[in-house]
C-alpha cells in the first residue's frame, strides 16, 4: 500500500483547527465550498468540486476526537480512492497546532496519486490560511495545477 503524507503547523488554536476539520462550514471554508452531509461519527460527508463538473468524494466519518484525530473512509469517488482512508492527527507543539495528514491505502502509486498529493498540499495550505486568517482558498478558488480538477 502507498500513502500521501503531509505536515503543517499553524498558530491558530487546536480547537479552531479541529472545528475546521469536523464541521460542514469549516470543511467548506478550506476544501470545497460544495460540502454537505453529516460530520458526526458514522455520518457521510459529500465533497463536490466545480472543476470536476460537480463530481467528488463521499467520506464516511470513522473517528472524530476533538483536538486529536479525524479519520474518514472514502466510500464513493474515483476508483483509486475507494477504500482508502484520510487521517488528520492533531497535536500541540509550543505555539503551533500541528496537523499530520495521511491519505492511506493507495493500491499503487499511479499518476493520479501524484496529482492528488499536490492538491492535498494546496488544500492543507488553504486550511492553514483559513484557521489563521478566517479565509481559505476552497474549490472553486483553489490553485489549479493541471487538467485534473
Amino acid at each position: 500500500m502507498n500513502d500521501i503524507l503531509h505536515r503543517i503547523g499553524t498558530t491558530a488554536s487546536i480547537d479552531d483547527v479541529s472545528a475546521a476539520l469536523t464541521t460542514i462550514p469549516g470543511l467548506a471554508a478550506w476544501w470545497t465550498e460544495d460540502t454537505t452531509g453529516d460530520s458526526a461519527p458514522d455520518g457521510v460527508i459529500a465533497f463536490r468540486f466545480a472543476g470536476a463538473g460537480g463530481e467528488g468524494f463521499d467520506m464516511k466519518v470513522l473517528e472524530s476526537v476533538p483536538g486529536k484525530l479525524v479519520r474518514w473512509e472514502v466510500v464513493d469517488g474515483p476508483p483509486e480512492w475507494i477504500g482508502t482512508t484520510i487521517r488528520f492527527d492533531l497535536s500541540q507543539d509550543g505555539d503551533y497546532a500541528i496537523v499530520l495528514f495521511k491519505h492511506e491505502g493507495w493500491r499503487e502509486p499511479v499518476e493520479f496519486m501524484h496529482h492528488c498529493s499536490t492538491k492535498w498540499a494546496s488544500f492543507l495550505l488553504s486550511l492553514k490560511k483559513y484557521v489563521e486568517t478566517g479565509a481559505g482558498d476552497p474549490s472553486p478558488n483553489d490553485v489549479q495545477i493541471s487538467n485534473w480538477p
